[in-house]
């Protein structure tokens, strides 16, 4: 998840206010709400890109969408209007799961497979490459893709462990041509 620079400034000074609050559970939860409220709502969304609503109009209705999220969410959904940055707010919310997981020693991974895991193999896979990986855990996203014939393919940040058959099968053949 690549977010602007802005986003990253704005995400890092809203962690650091709620870790010393000690409510990052709770504001990474009200942010993950958000980002989904944004996600969903493309009128939302248009709304406050559009040049035509005013930025008090733009703000009364964040204030009355969210009146039930910290404080602390809410001034900085207010800010990002105030500095014209309405696009950044998803980019915001990503960047602050990235520090809170950082903080607690996650790592996103996605794991491709020819068929859905159970949450026996989450478990087993999380804690095998969180190891290699020097982190605590995993937050896995499985992707299924039947192309790889059998076996796993992990991408943790910008490292990949290809243990799928079309991964070895394409090892084997540059190994025969090469």
């Amino acid at each position: 998840m690549m977010g602007s620079i802005v986003a990253k400034r704005y995400a890092l000074a809203l962690f650091q206010l709620v870790q010393e609050q000690q409510l990052l559970d709770t504001v990474e939860e009200e942010l993950r709400v958000v980002k989904e409220v944004f996600f969903v709502n493309e009128d939302l969304r248009a709304v406050l890109q559009s040049p035509k609503v005013s930025r008090e109009k733009k703000k009364a209705i964040l204030t009355n969408a969210f009146s039930s999220v910290n404080k602390y969410v809410l001034n900085t959904l207010l800010l990002l209007v105030d500095r014209h940055r309405e696009n950044d707010i998803t980019d915001v919310a990503n960047e602050f799961s990235e520090l809170a997981n950082e903080e607690r020693g996650i790592e996103a991974a996605d794991i491709y497979s020819v068929r859905p895991l159970t949450d026996d193999e989450r478990t087993g896979l999380s804690v095998s490459f969180a190891e290699k990986v020097g982190k605590k855990s995993l937050q896995i996203e499985n992707i299924v893709d039947s192309n790889l014939l059998g076996g796993i393919k992990v991408r943790i940040g910008n490292r990949i462990f290809d243990g799928s058959l079309r991964g070895k099968l394409d090892r084997l053949e540059r190994t025969l041509l090469g």
